[in-house]
């Protein structure tokens, strides 16, 4: 049986905050093309185990490795560069740019270009901008922006402008995708179409997703395994049909009883 290497690996990660554990012992791991998903009430801990993968805040102890690589040491562009993108529960867009823009901005960090070459537009600059701008059309074709590719993204409906966050990710073509709560704030349309483009990357694309969701049944619709925190405990981990029948999971999240 072959051994499955795993994109990401978080190893019994604590992070405190004056005296108050955030995070406190998790551990997991992300395989190739899979679908993981982090849910818990408020304060669980979920948001903070993503600033630790993006390098914005440093645990007090644990192991995290990317791609065979120590995540710890490196700083967000750094980690940013080595493949790993992040969408935010907040929209955090250029408003007043329009959709090719800002998934252009995604682009930033694989160009190679110097200041001259860019005012000049020749050679090397011409070349990388064209080819990006390639990349992006077919993001926009990917998520069904073409409507709205030249429009300002102040002017565009809440769902729109969280599907273009999402594309401005996947225009860092990376290797691990971080979706923090893709769905916050959306009606069932939006919710349904934002879940088919999320399956999509996984299937088609073959990009491994940590997703962090209170949607309880979005979560269990799409992820291929789920941790469950509390209070930045670990609670659970496995299969969604697993997870969702655990008594711990079922008196910590739903505030139930087995």
């Amino acid at each position: 049986m072959a051994v499955v290497t795993p994109v990401l690996t978080f190893e019994d990660v604590r992070l405190s905050f004056a005296g108050v554990r955030a995070i406190d012992g998790v551990t997991f791991d992300v395989g190739p093309a899979e679908l993981f998903a982090i849910i818990g009430p408020n304060g669980a801990g979920k948001t903070s185990i993503f600033n630790v993968l993006s390098g914005v805040y440093r645990p007090d102890s644990g192991r995290v490795a990317f791609l065979g690589e120590d995540l710890l040491s490196r700083r967000p562009h750094e980690i940013a560069a080595m493949g790993l993108a992040r969408t935010f529960q907040n929209v955090e867009l250029f408003h007043n740019l329009t959709v090719l823009d800002n998934l252009m901005l995604g682009r930033h960090h694989h160009f190679r270009y110097g200041a001259a070459a860019a005012v000049l537009w020749l050679g090397r600059a011409r070349r990388e901008e064209l080819a990006a701008r390639a990349r992006v059309e077919d993001i926009i074709d990917f998520l069904e922006l073409e409507a709205w590719r030249r429009h300002p993204v102040r002017l565009l409906p809440y769902g729109v402008q969280k599907r273009v966050e999402l594309g401005r990710a996947l225009a860092m073509e990376p290797r691990l995708l971080l979706l923090d709560e893709p769905v916050a704030g959306m009606n069932l349309e939006e919710t349904e179409d934002m879940a088919r483009f999320v399956l999509d990357i996984r299937d088609e694309l073959g990009i491994p997703i940590v997703l962090v969701d209170h949607d309880m049944g979005l979560v269990m619709d799409l992820a291929d395994r789920v941790l469950v925190l509390d209070f930045g405990r670990p609670v659970a981990l496995g299969t969604p049909e697993r997870v969702q029948h655990d008594p711990e999971v079922i008196e910590a999240y739903l505030g139930g009883t087995a």
